[in-house]
């Protein structure tokens, strides 16, 4: 992303694994599509906030807080902060009772937030309270903070910057992503005009409701038929089939094995094998590795089990948004495989 530096990729991984290492996570393409929608709505002028904040965060230093502030639990994290990242950048404090530094850089992401008018959104994790948020972006020391896109860290720093110089890093963040993120104008407007009144928020569908409290609790078997039925009335809901992708994918990497790949490389002809370690691989954030697995199985199988192969490989490329180039380079070289 030009403008905006990326931390250690290791980082990375371990954030992107969060969304399925914490209860009730769900891998984020499956939410693209719900997304877009929420662009278009902004770009016809039906914006609604994505800053779901609560006014004075107990648990933060000075017991500030604010309408884009949020304090963040590993319950919450999905939505507060990858949900919510879907739509402007999320600004993850990383910060603890104990910590000095913290209780100066703490307000200061307060009232920058706060006069954002939701163009960004700063989400506050107590790291002794929620310790696999820490783990996951592999906090080694305090105040640390994370720029979140699409579900993704994309820059950090750590250290209790000075007022000015925290701006100049949200500025670059958001010049970089202005054009992508409609939400992010949106929020300057509001800033610039003062604040503003919150848009009334959009009744949610209840029925994407009842499959998003049921993956809350981890219960796959009921978001799975909650999705399907959405899919039996309405066959064309993209956001449906996503999910419904999401939901399959995260309940068969529930039980994923990473020894399975081990497995799979000794037995190349074992076809069960070879989908159980692409599914471990892309638990794993190998998505590449996993393509190139089933890609090569295609190669060497025919009739159900070829066929067996490659709708497993399409339904792992609906995890990912359709311009991924992983996914399209795989595709490219599954039809090669196939004709």
């Amino acid at each position: 992303m030009d403008g905006v530096s990326r931390p250690d990729p290791r980082q990375a991984a371990q954030t992107a694994a969060l969304s399925s290492a914490l209860a009730g996570a769900v891998d984020l393409s499956a939410l693209k599509a719900r997304s877009e929608a929420a662009a278009r709505q902004q770009a016809a002028g039906g914006a609604r906030s994505t800053a779901q904040g609560a006014p004075g965060s107990p648990g933060s230093p000075d017991g500030g807080g604010g309408r884009y502030v949020v304090d963040v639990t590993e319950q919450g994290f999905q939505r507060d902060v990858l949900e919510a990242s879907l739509q402007v950048p999320v600004v993850v404090d990383l910060w603890a009772t104990w910590c000095e530094p913290c209780k100066q850089l703490s307000p200061v992401l307060e009232r920058l937030a706060n006069a954002s008018g939701g163009a960004w959104i700063l989400a506050k994790v107590d790291v002794d309270a929620n310790p696999r948020i820490a783990q996951a972006f592999g906090v080694q020391s305090i105040p640390m903070v994370v720029a979140v896109v699409a579900g993704q860290p994309v820059d950090a720093f750590q250290g209790a910057l000075s007022e000015p110089q925290v701006k100049d890093w949200i500025a670059r963040i958001l010049d970089a992503l202005r054009d992508r993120m409609p939400a992010i104008a949106e929020g300057e407007r509001r800033a610039a005009a003062g604040g503003g009144a919150e848009p009334e928020e959009e009744p949610e569908d209840p029925r994407f409701a009842a499959a998003e409290d049921a993956l809350e609790r981890g219960d796959y078997a009921e978001a799975e038929a909650a999705y399907q039925q959405i899919l039996d009335q309405e066959p064309a809901n993209e956001m449906a089939q996503a999910a419904l992708s999401q939901v399959r994918f995260l309940a068969r990497a529930e039980q994923a094995d990473p020894s399975a790949i081990g497995r799979a490389d000794a037995a190349p002809d074992d076809v069960d094998a070879q989908l159980a370690a692409a599914d471990a691989e892309v638990a794993l954030d190998k998505a590449e590795s996993a393509f190139r697995r089933l890609v090569d199985t295609v190669g060497r199988t025919f009739g159900d089990d070829r066929e067996k192969v490659r709708s497993h490989l399409v339904g792992l490329f609906e995890l990912f948004p359709a311009d991924d180039p992983r996914v399209s380079t795989a595709r490219r070289a599954l039809a090669r495989a196939l004709f």
